[in-house]
């Protein structure tokens, strides 16, 4: 087992329209740029074509069926932890993103999670909901994480003032330099344990 931890950083709306693709690529050059011992990976659900959730039970007691989601599996079984790029939508995650976390078990087990959340609230109430589903999937939620909203989400969002990522990272930073912490510290903890 390689000691590098690999961390995949998930776009989770799967919208044409969507905002994510901004903070998600400014979170990875970030992430990338704090922490050179981690590989970090971009995984966009609209590379997966997840049917709606339709197997037996999960896959912690069956094996999946769907050619699609075990290709799911196998992809996120590569990892160590997660980040989490999420809008909120009507005070929780998107539908893809819940369906894409049904889709799997055993894969995301015992390893940390964290989100970069946007929206008016900065997706605050989508990231604790993220949280309490992430500790049904016996994944380990950090305390930290990234909320782009209000002023700070208006000024990158095609609703507002459409501008780039740079004019808020200021405002952002700090909070990302603690979640990075958080995965890091619980990244290594939860992968000795798991060898």
């Amino acid at each position: 087992m390689s000691a590098q931890l690999k961390i995949a950083v998930i776009l989770s709306s799967t919208r044409q329209a969507r905002l994510a693709d901004k903070p998600a690529q400014w979170f990875l050059d970030f992430a990338r740029a704090e922490h050179p011992e981690i590989t970090f990976e971009l995984v966009d659900l609209r590379d997966f074509n997840l049917p709606f959730f339709d197997e037996v039970a999960s896959n912690a007691w069956a094996p999946s069926q769907s050619p699609e989601a075990v290709k799911w599996q196998q992809k996120i079984a590569e990892f160590d932890g997660y980040i989490f790029v999420t809008a909120e939508y009507n005070h929780s995650i998107t539908g893809a993103l819940k369906n894409a976390l049904d889709q799997a078990y055993v894969e995301w087990a015992k390893k940390p999670m964290g989100a970069v959340g946007y929206g008016g609230l900065g997706a605050g109430r989508a990231i604790e909901h993220l949280r309490a589903i992430a500790v049904e999937l016996q994944m380990v939620p950090v305390r930290n994480a990234v909320h782009i909203g209000g002023g700070d989400f208006m000024a990158i969002s095609p609703l507002g003032a459409n501008g780039e990522m740079s004019e808020i990272a200021g405002h952002i930073e700090g909070s990302a330099k603690g979640l990075l912490a958080d995965i890091a510290w619980w990244g290594a903890a939860t992968k000795a344990a798991r060898g």
